[in-house]
């Protein structure tokens, strides 16, 4: 079987994707080494602080495309240092909530600090159209996938 033009492209995109992942958790990484964290304690952070309501570690996974293990090893160790807390979670015994703690939302203030001027130098040479683009088709392809 062959691919269509559209599914090569496609298959070409998604690998761009994997690259792009890749070389943005190592970026993450450089951003967020001086606060002790990493990309992936960036990503809880984030979906933790975006969230209008209490999440559960394995919401965090859905949202973020973690691992439900991954969030879980990563949620013991923020709690362990200080930047969440469990929480009872009326809805499930075993599933409480992580709340980020008032270091965690600093944290993650600080991260936003560093985060913008990061993003705004890397994203003048690309046209506004351009991202809308991209952050419209990367939306669609998320959503395949749910």
């Amino acid at each position: 079987m062959q691919h269509t033009k559209k599914g090569q492209l496609f298959t070409e995109a998604i690998l761009e994707i994997f690259k792009v992942s890749g070389q943005l958790a190592v970026e993450g990484d450089r951003l967020t080494k001086e606060l002790g964290l990493s990309s992936a304690r960036w990503k809880v952070l984030g979906a933790l602080k975006m969230s209008n309501e209490p999440l559960t570690v394995a919401q965090v996974a859905r949202v973020m495309g973690l691992t439900r293990q991954s969030v879980q090893r990563l949620a013991d160790a923020m709690v362990k240092d200080g930047l969440m807390v469990y929480q009872i979670n009326p809805h499930h015994k075993r599933a409480n909530y992580v709340v980020l703690t008032e270091k965690g939302k600093a944290a993650y203030s600080i991260i936003t600090e560093i985060q913008i001027p990061w993003a705004n130098e890397n994203s003048k040479d690309i046209s506004e159209v351009d991202l809308n683009t991209t952050l419209s088709v990367l939306r669609k392809i998320s959503l395949l996938f749910k």
